[in-house]
């Protein structure tokens, strides 16, 4: 396997991990047992590699970020909302 190829692999599996759970908080609405922390801080980190990327110009950088920050973006907007409909119950 080349450095492209292992790149590309592990680029895509990590751009797809969060879609799980997304679907399953969409799904159950329900977000108790997810800390606000996790999705939060990878939305940050990742936003920062694609700034970093931007700033590099290396487009794959950017690209396989822009999944994992949409991905947790929602997750962390999910946690906030379903968090609240809960207490609100």
């Amino acid at each position: 396997m080349t450095a492209t190829t292992i790149g590309l692999v592990a680029g895509t599996l990590t751009s797809l991990a969060a879609i799980p759970q997304v679907v399953k908080t969409f799904r159950t609405r329900h977000a108790r047992d997810i800390s606000i922390w996790q999705p939060l801080l990878i939305t940050v980190g990742v936003a920062l590699w694609m700034f970093y990327g931007i700033l590099i110009h290396d487009l794959p950088l950017i690209v396989a970020n822009i999944i994992p920050l949409i991905c947790n973006a929602l997750l962390t907007g999910m946690k906030l909302r379903f968090s609240q409909e809960e207490s609100d119950i």
